[in-house]
């Protein structure tokens, strides 16, 4: 959310209730051109699109982590789709900076409903219980990568995860932020 102050660098909600990432990095405001690109990628197969958009991450600065978590899908999901744009980012993210990518250490263990229909607060509770971090994550500190970054829920509940799983420190990178209206 906004900063409350130009000599802040938390916003209100995370003063409120502290998160369990330390910091997210948003590329861009989820509109114009780049909610556009993101949509074609995530919805319309453009698969081509996951390179420029891992740039745009990449370039604009990451800080140095252990490893790399795309955001995951469940099987069902993937197959539908037939690919995971947080994955196909987070490739990109790694090759350019050498920083490991690491698909092994959480899971998205049960189906839920899209996200977009639902108010924030069933966001929160739709994701509950969906994702399960494994031991691999102990003592790193992870970028963990998604495209669009709204209320928080995902980012939020797998950060939540992986720090369960003994993770050192979460960053939160997304391509985009939404707010809900």
């Amino acid at each position: 959310m906004p900063f409350p102050s130009e000599y802040t660098k938390t916003c209100g909600e995370c003063i409120r209730k502290p998160p369990p990432f330390s910091a997210v990095i948003n590329f861009g405001i989820y509109e114009g051109a780049l909610a556009e690109a993101i949509n074609q990628m995530k919805f319309h197969g453009a698969r081509r699109l996951s390179k420029p958009l891992g740039m745009l991450i990449y370039n604009s600065g990451i800080p140095q982590a252990d490893g790399i978590v795309p955001v995951p899908l469940t099987l069902r999901k993937l197959r539908e789709r037939g690919f995971n744009q947080s994955l196909l980012i987070s490739r990109v993210i790694s090759k350019e900076s050498g920083i490991p990518l690491l698909m092994d250490i959480l899971f998205k263990t049960r189906e839920t409903p899209p996200q977009t229909r639902l108010s924030a607060k069933e966001r929160r509770g739709n994701l509950k219980g969906a994702f399960e971090g494994k031991v691999g994550a102990k003592g790193l500190r992870l970028l963990l990568v998604d495209d669009v970054m709204t209320t928080g829920a995902t980012v939020t509940e797998c950060s939540r995860q992986l720090i369960k799983a003994g993770a050192r420190e979460i960053i939160a990178i997304t391509l985009a932020r939404s707010v809900m209206g």
